[in-house]
């Protein structure tokens, strides 16, 4: 492939505290938690809720969890998506730069350094690193990256890359990273996604009368699903399994990282974990395809809490199998996004 300038990529990923101290990891959260897509309630509301009740109680336990997972060269999240920024520039010979939604690096700070380097440049392409629409994932990044763009008026083009759930390379891509832990002995494959609010579900559909309203909404074919989280995870989990052969009694489908007491998206994997070994099913793998990138919620809240509660409840062996982060096959879907849309150029 010939080398590029004219052209870039911004890998675009959730973000990190810069730090495990207490003061980064409460910076952090309350940006992420003041989003209006990730706590929609009014201002007001979301700021008393949030700067007094949920981080004064969340930030030392979460810098905790961050202490237990962190890297020698700093956040895994970070590390990872860096790892990938490298890996894709290599293969698609144009400038590739990482942005994250909340804490650094900007969507700004990855824009300014394309252009500063590239004079020349005339499209820059986005990808979101979340394969599933979600007002508080996706949307969030898309829309922060966008306003940021229109903002400061930068003399070139973005085209952002859409949710890519279904895309054969992604599946693909998702199914081959779990081939080989297939190969071990295991009852059960746990796909667990991180949730939302089943109120960000009804909010999403532009239909207003399918979503959660019409019986086995997620397989009647309807324009809400372009939106639909849960759509999109159970179209990916059904997929992959097709990918795999897994056989129907084989898979599941399970939601984590509940914040709060509203009803989120159900079964929660952390009552699966508790009720699977009582099954009979006492060997599990976990996969979560919702994360591209190995992070907290699957280092921490899986691989260590997930495990222990697994392995308390009676389970003999748990296995969380490694989210994307630079597989070959993810850096080929990767590198083949963004080179199809830069060819016009």
């Amino acid at each position: 492939m010939e080398a590029r300038s004219d052209v870039g990529v911004v890998l675009m990923n959730l973000g990190s505290p810069d730090s495990t101290s207490v003061p980064d990891v409460q910076r952090y959260l309350n940006e992420f938690l003041m989003d209006k897509r990730v706590i929609d309630y009014p201002y007001l509301f979301r700021w008393l809720l949030v700067t007094r009740i949920i981080v004064p109680r969340r930030a030392p336990k979460s810098a905790e969890a961050y202490r237990s997972i962190w890297w020698e060269e700093g956040s895994p999240l970070i590390v990872l998506t860096k790892q990938l920024q490298k890996a894709v520039q290599h293969d698609l010979q144009m400038p590739v730069e990482i942005a994250m939604r909340y804490g650094t690096p900007s969507p700004a700070a990855a824009y300014d350094k394309l252009l500063k380097e590239n004079p020349q440049l005339k499209e820059v392409v986005l990808l979101p690193l979340y394969p599933h629409y979600a007002m508080s994932s996706y949307e969030t990044a898309a829309e922060y990256a966008k306003e940021v763009y229109k903002k400061k008026k930068y003399p070139f083009k973005l085209t952002v890359i859409p949710p890519y759930f279904d895309e054969p390379d992604y599946i693909n891509a998702v199914a081959e990273s779990m081939r080989p832990y297939l190969q071990q002995d295991y009852d059960h494959v746990l796909f667990s996604y991180h949730g939302v609010p089943v109120r960000h579900i009804r909010k999403g559909d532009i239909t207003g009368k399918h979503c959660l309203q019409v019986n086995d909404c997620c397989h009647v074919q309807s324009p809400a699903h372009e939106f639909c989280y849960r759509h999109q995870v159970k179209n990916t989990s059904e997929l992959v399994a097709a990918k795999l052969g897994l056989p129907a009694d084989k898979w599941s489908v399970s939601f984590q990282s509940r914040l709060g007491r509203e009803e989120w998206l159900q079964p929660y994997t952390a009552a699966r974990l508790e009720e699977l070994p009582k099954e009979g099913k006492k060997k599990l793998l976990v996969v979560c395809p919702a994360f591209v990138s190995d992070c907290l919620e699957t280092l921490e809240e899986i691989a260590v809490e997930g495990k222990h509660s697994f392995i308390s409840n009676g389970g003999d062996s748990f296995t969380m199998i490694p989210c994307l982060n630079v597989h070959p096959l993810w850096v080929q879907a990767v590198v083949k996004w963004c080179g199809d849309i830069t060819k016009s150029c």
